[in-house]
């Protein structure tokens, strides 16, 4: 799978997902460097996956939810930010998140790899397919 990555720093976690990211298998395009604004991070990364040039994407800034929201800004990313393996696996199956964001303050690299793996192991549940196109084009609001 090519896997877009971006991140705000680099750090011991960073340094864990490319590597395990690489020993999967999986091709890692690095779509933002190292120590840009974390604004720039999410939007590359997200660019990445909705323009195809990546399968799903990873971003990582310190708490997380920065490059989260600037990934979700653009039309076909959803980013999760994700804590634990179970969420990983949910935010795929429940909502086919195609962006995983990682807090770099709190997560440790083996937690990393075990939300990496669970994101990247879980498909979208096809049960699922109507409220995830309903995100997409929700109903006008009145």
């Amino acid at each position: 799978m090519r896997i877009a990555f971006g991140t705000d720093e680099r750090t011991a976690v960073t340094d864990a997902v490319e590597a395990w990211l690489a020993e999967h298998g999986h091709d890692v395009v690095v779509v933002a460097p190292r120590g840009g604004p974390w604004p720039d991070v999410g939007a590359a990364v997200g660019n990445a996956v909705a323009s195809g040039e990546a399968d799903r994407g990873v971003v990582c800034c310190w708490t997380g939810t920065g490059v989260s929201i600037a990934a979700n800004k653009v039309p076909g990313v959803r980013a999760a930010l994700c804590t634990d393996r179970g969420t990983a696996e949910g935010a795929r199956r429940w909502n086919d998140a195609n962006v995983l964001a990682f807090g770099l303050r709190l997560t440790t690299e083996a937690v990393a790899v075990e939300v990496l793996d669970g994101f990247l192991a879980t498909d979208v549940d096809p049960d699922e397919r109507a409220l995830i196109q309903h995100v997409e084009a929700p109903p006008n609001a009145s």
